[in-house]
């Protein structure tokens, strides 16, 4: 069952400038932890993207999951824009989303 406690849209990369994935959730931080254990998805485990280098949280589902399927249309380029607007060492942010 769906919590709705952290709805956001989020990136996952390797390293950086390596794979990177789009994905939307209600529970970022449990999201999170399962992405982490290897459990989060095929193409996460298959490609190591386990930091979370970017996310925007949203009040509902249906606009966060809106701007996940824009994001996945997006060339590589934006993506990349995207998050090296705030940040370009493609640090992990996940200890963000615990204080947020």
């Amino acid at each position: 069952m769906a919590r709705y406690d952290f709805i956001a849209v989020y990136l996952l990369a390797n390293r950086k400038h390596g794979a990177l994935y789009c994905g939307v959730t209600s529970d970022l931080p449990n999201r999170l932890a399962l992405h982490k254990l290897v459990k989060g998805s095929a193409f996460t485990a298959k490609y190591g993207c386990n930091r979370l280098v970017w996310f925007e949280r949203h009040f509902d589902m249906p606009s966060a999951i809106r701007h996940e399927k824009r994001i996945k249309r997006w060339p590589r380029r934006w993506k990349i824009d995207l998050l090296e607007a705030s940040k370009p060492d493609w640090r992990d942010v996940s200890m963000d989303v615990f204080v947020s």
